[in-house]
Order: C-alpha cells, then structure tokens, then sequence
C-alpha cells in the first residue's frame, strides 16, 4: 500500500493538511535538539522528511531512517541527495518489529506518522527501546482525533469523506486514504497510549495536543534503570 501512494505522498501530505504538518515537524524536531543528540534513529521515516528537517537545524547530527516501503525509502535518498545531505543521513529498508541495530545505540528517536501502523504496537515500541540509550528522549508525532464541539464533528466529516475521496483521487489508491481515517479511529490516543508507552519501560511522558487535536505530540524518556 504505501509503495502505491510513494510518489504523491509528499504533495497530498502538505496538501491535505494545508501545510501544517511542517509546523508539527517543527516542533518535533525543536524538542529532540533540547537534549543535544548526536545519534537520531527515525523510525517509519518515510520519504525522510522529518530526518531532513533535523539535519538541516544542526549541522552535527546524524540520522538513521528505517522504513518497510523501499519505494519510500527511493524516493527518499533523493530528497537527501538533493539537499547535500547524504554525509548524515543514512536510509535503511527495515521493519520497526526487528531494528538492526544494537542494544542502546541511539541517544535519541522519533516517529511522525508512523507509529500507528506498526502491524505489533508493543513490539515496535520495545525495540525503540531497546536500541536507545539509557536516558534518552523519545518524540512521536500522530494523528488524533478532536474532541470539542463544534470542530469535533466537522474534522470527521473532512477526514472521513473528503480525504479519502480527494486522496484516491490523486495518489490512485481510495482504499489507502481509507485506512488513515480508520486507523487513527483506532489508535490509543492520549492517556492511553502514554500508559502504553509507561508499560514498555518509558518515562516522564509529555502529552501536546496540536492544531485543536488534530494531531499529538509525545516526549518521553527512556528510564535509566
């Protein structure tokens, strides 16, 4: 599915969300560079925008992007090529389940808009566990669904029938602008994917809402225990 929609990722993307998703990213990438990081895993990396917009903000880092689409993957060391930035960032075809990396490797890692397709939720968060070193931050950025009335109602409609229609539209393929919708119906938003996250060994969980709870910010920490 996500090798089908690889080339009109990108645009529907920033165009679905009217560009706000580069805010979010923003953010992301502006509380990862508070703990000074010189190891970044980004997992679910897609078409590596996120690890772009971190190397681009510190010229020190460096960035391993893990991804199952290898058609993402493609299209993403082009990006990198383009941007002079393949000295720092290194993409992989990998699955979030099985990480090829060592045991507290990275000292930091993030996810925009991934972690809800982990096919094993538990299992892709315990090997980002595992691969962090002790103390280091965690940043997940995800959908979520608004809450207050009115803007509750009218987000549903636009995200269960205009992005679907207006997504198979350009990228070819309704059924995966259908899955988003649903599985951002399904994910454990909020609490309950901070207790999630409690029970796979992290701390210190931080919860930032975004644009009226479209999207959610989470920070955590892996214990130093």
């Amino acid at each position: 599915m996500f090798n089908s929609i690889a080339p009109k990722y990108d645009f529907l993307n920033h165009f679905l969300s009217l560009g706000i998703d580069r805010i979010w990213r923003r953010k992301l990438v502006n509380r990862i560079l508070k703990d000074s990081p010189e190891m970044v895993l980004d997992v679910a990396t897609g078409t590596a925008d996120l690890a772009i917009a971190l190397a681009k903000r510190n010229s020190r880092v460096r960035i391993t992007g893990i991804d199952i689409s290898d058609a993402m993957i493609a299209i993403g060391e082009n990006k990198v090529k383009t941007a002079m930035l393949h000295n720092r960032i290194d993409l992989k075809v990998a699955s979030a389940l099985k990480i090829p990396f060592p045991d507290n490797h990275f000292d930091a890692a993030m996810v925009a808009f991934g972690v809800r397709n982990f096919e094993n939720l538990a299992q892709g968060l315990k090997e980002i566990y595992r691969v962090l070193m002790p103390n280091s931050v965690f940043a997940v950025l995800e959908f979520s669904m608004p809450k207050t009335w009115p803007f509750n109602l009218i987000y549903r409609f636009y995200f269960k029938t205009f992005l679907p229609w207006i997504g198979g539209l350009v990228s070819g393929n309704r059924q995966a602008y259908s899955y988003l919708p649903d599985s951002v119906v399904e994910f454990p938003q909020g609490q309950d994917f901070v207790e999630i996250l409690k029970s796979i060994g992290f701390d210190k969980v931080d919860i930032k809402t975004q644009t009226f709870g479209v999207a959610t910010i989470y920070i955590a920490k892996k214990s130093t225990l």
